[in-house]
């Protein structure tokens, strides 16, 4: 008990950190399903195309003689840069893929995503070869930086994760709440052909959904490379599950469900790991998942859906 009171501040920590990686790819799962009721199994493959524009920002903007720019300058045009171009991806990926579809059997766009997800992987194998890149944080981000917490460390990447997730998380809040396009979205996911007939256009909603959301896998991939260091083609796949399971867990199409979610699972993985073992993190994830379903069927903050009859 005393082993597991010390260890505690810094599970919590490595477990924050984590969650917040998976609530920013769900919060894109989130908003995808609960405007068109879409799984966008290509999501987690967008966070990886993100974590590669982060590289390859910080490569350019640091050389072997140094940086070129003050680090603090390169790390917000990682995140700005890989979030941009993950959101034109995901609107590319909306126009081509999902858009023909919106009006066919569900199956059928669920089966497109699933094969731009395979053709991106398979794209950026071919372009970037299966070999690892390398984060060089250290260059970035000194490695004493940090903040002592008992027997705990804040080392500075943690916590710049933690901070850049919570903040985009209470911006996207904002927008969906008190802004117009935030109203507008919400009455696309209510009824799509009512917020037509009342004057909002409903493709532009939807492509602004597929940008916004894109856009927080792409910074969840920034953030992943900056904490973890390492990225590859396949890191997607296993982020994208993850992030779907954490949206599930919260109640998918609930935004701060989705952030729940995240931190849950962060943090039930973390835990695994220290008190099971590292090879059940992601059996554990997945049962405290079929727990909660077992007891909520519609996540822990997602709304009860009225029975038609």
């Amino acid at each position: 008990m005393d082993l597991f009171l010390a260890q505690l501040p810094q599970l919590l920590i490595n477990g924050l950190t984590l969650g917040a990686v998976y609530a920013l790819i769900a919060l894109g799962y989130s908003m995808v399903y609960g405007v068109l009721q879409l799984l966008n199994f290509a999501h987690g493959d967008v966070y990886m195309v993100g974590a590669f524009i982060g590289y390859f920002v910080m490569v350019a903007l640091l050389p072997e003689d140094g940086p070129l720019i003050a680090p603090v300058i390169i790390i917000i045009l990682m995140l700005l840069i890989a979030m941009l171009g993950c959101g034109v991806l995901g609107v590319v990926i909306e126009q081509f893929a999902y858009r023909p579809l919106r009006h066919a059997p569900r199956i059928a766009p669920l089966i497109s995503a699933l094969g731009v997800s395979f053709f991106i992987q398979n794209a950026i194998q071919l372009t970037l070869t299966a070999k690892f890149r390398t984060y060089e944080t250290a260059k970035l981000i000194p490695p004493g930086f940090g903040l002592d917490l008992g027997n705990a460390r804040l080392s500075a990447t943690r916590a710049l994760v933690i901070v850049t997730a919570i903040v985009l998380m209470i911006v996207l809040q904002y927008l969906i709440k008190r802004t117009r396009l935030g109203k507008a979205m919400r009455a696309v996911a209510i009824d799509r052909e009512a917020a037509a007939m009342m004057g909002v256009n409903v493709d532009r909603v939807i492509l602004f959904t597929f940008f916004i959301g894109s856009a927080l896998a792409g910074a969840a991939g920034v953030l992943t490379g900056i904490v973890f260091t390492r990225v590859w083609h396949f890191m997607g796949f296993a982020a994208g599950l993850k992030g779907f399971t954490a949206a599930v867990l919260g109640g998918i199409g609930n935004i701060p469900g989705a952030m729940l979610g995240g931190f849950i699972l962060g943090l039930a993985e973390t835990f695994a790991v220290v008190f099971v073992s590292s090879t059940y993190k992601d059996i554990i994830a997945f049962i405290v998942l079929i727990i909660v379903l077992l007891l909520r069927p519609r996540g822990l903050l997602g709304a009860r859906i009225p029975q038609k009859v």
